[in-house]
Formats: C-alpha cells, structure tokens, sequence
C-alpha cells in the first residue's frame, strides 16, 4: 500500500474497555474515540492490536453490554472509508464475525505482514510468542478451541461474563509487576520472537502489543521492535509518517 503524502499509518492497543470499573472503563473510552476522531483526519489506515476489551465473547444472540462509543466510532470511519484492521489479544480472542460483519473490519488471530511505501511491517498482538510462558501457550490452545467455545456459549451469560471477569483480574494481577519494567533483551520474549523471525525474513518493523510498555528497541540490520504500550497507563500509540515510525504519548 501507497501512503499518499500527509497521510500515516497509526498503531495503538490495549484499552482493556471493561475495567476496573464502569466509570473508569467509560473515561478511557471516550478518550481513545476522541483520539480516534483525531487520528482520522490525516489516516491512511489504523491498527488496533488486540486486548481492545478486557474480555469479549460472542454470543449467538447477545452482544456484551456497553463499548457503544468505540463500536459506534470505528462503524463511523469504516462507513466512510477509512480502512481498520484489528487483531486479537488474550483477552478479547473470541472474535466470530462482529466485526466482519458489523464494522467491516478484518480481523487477524495471528501476526501478519504489511508493505507500506516499501517499508515491511510484521504486525500482531504479541501473546504467545516467543520462548516461555509454556502455561499461557496450553491455555491459549484449549481457548482457541471450537468445542470449548461453544461450551462456554452454553453457560448464561450473567455467570459467563463473571466468571471471565475474574480470570481477567487475576492474569492482571499475576503479571502486574513485570508489565511496568523491561526486563532485558534476553528475558523479553517478543525480542527473541523477532530475531527468531530475522533468520528466515527481513521486516523493518515488529510492530506489538500485550507488553503493556512503550518499547522502541533496535534489533540487528535496522531493523526495529515497537511495542505499543497500553491506555491504561500511557495513552501511547505509534505513527508511521511513510518513511519513519514513531512511538508518541496521546495528549487530548
């Protein structure tokens, strides 16, 4: 993809829409639909890099309450053309064809490459890559599973939406300390993914979320891995200008 001159290309993830509570959760939404209001005007396409709710699943006949805000805006910009491309995270995995449907948005479970102006993106939310982590990697295969989908279909949603609520909290909380610091390039996983990645192909840029910390580090040939931080605690986004990405801080 050609991206005209004044135009970007803007990366942002992790909103976690859904916590701690309504009237924070509500606060953070309405900010990143401002940024998104703001973005739009000189877009060429957005990404948004998965965890967008702290949890979603969707039912056959239901749509979780709330998130009308941010449902509303991207159904606004794609309306009017604008290209939106969402990837998965752990905590909103259970994509089954809203946004296809209803917001004409593609939706990716995996990373996947992008070209814009001769310049090579690899793109993903980020969890399960790398080395490590061998609990999450098992439990993202059972969730990722169809029979143990429809499972938790089965279950009502008042208690369904509960109990993933807590399990939410509780990987927070497990991994609140680590998401604040970095912990080295030998112990970042997704640093290890990306070099992994360099001995068979060649990308400018890894562009992920999960991390939960703005991290701008250069990797061998030049090239560099982004992670996108989070609108918990950073309100950080990246920007691609057509030749140079940025990591950069909203401020409303």
């Amino acid at each position: 993809m050609h991206i005209p001159p004044g135009k970007k290309v803007y990366f942002l993830s992790d909103f976690h829409l859904g916590v701690p509570d309504a009237k924070t959760s509500l606060e953070r939404e309405k900010k990143v639909v401002r940024f998104l209001d703001e973005a739009s005007r000189d877009a060429a396409v957005i990404f948004i890099v998965g965890d967008l709710f702290d949890f979603w699943y969707e039912y056959r006949k239901v749509v979780p309450k709330g998130y009308v805000r941010i449902l509303g805006k991207l159904a606004e910009l794609t309306d009017a053309g604008m290209p939106v491309h969402f990837f998965v995270g752990n905590h909103d995995m259970w994509m089954n064809g809203y946004f296809e449907q209803e917001l004409n948005i593609p939706v990716y479970f995996e990373p996947k490459p992008f070209e814009f102006n001769g310049v090579k993106f690899l793109v993903g939310h980020g969890d399960g890559l790398g080395p490590g982590d061998h609990g999450y990697k098992f439990l993202k295969r059972v969730f990722r599973n169809p029979f143990c989908q429809w499972l938790f279909g089965v279950i009502p949603p008042a208690i369904g939406m509960g109990i993933a609520h807590v399990s939410s909290r509780s990987s927070r909380a497990a991994t609140g300390l680590k998401d604040g610091e970095f912990l080295g390039e030998e112990r970042e996983w997704l640093i290890q993914y990306c070099r992994e990645v360099m001995k068979s192909a060649r990308y400018d840029y890894f562009v992920f979320g999960h991390r939960h910390l703005p991290i701008d580090f250069p990797l061998d040939a030049g090239s560099r891995y982004i992670n996108l931080g989070d609108w918990i605690r950073y309100d950080s986004y990246a920007v691609f200008d057509g030749q140079h990405l940025e990591l950069k801080t909203y401020t409303p």
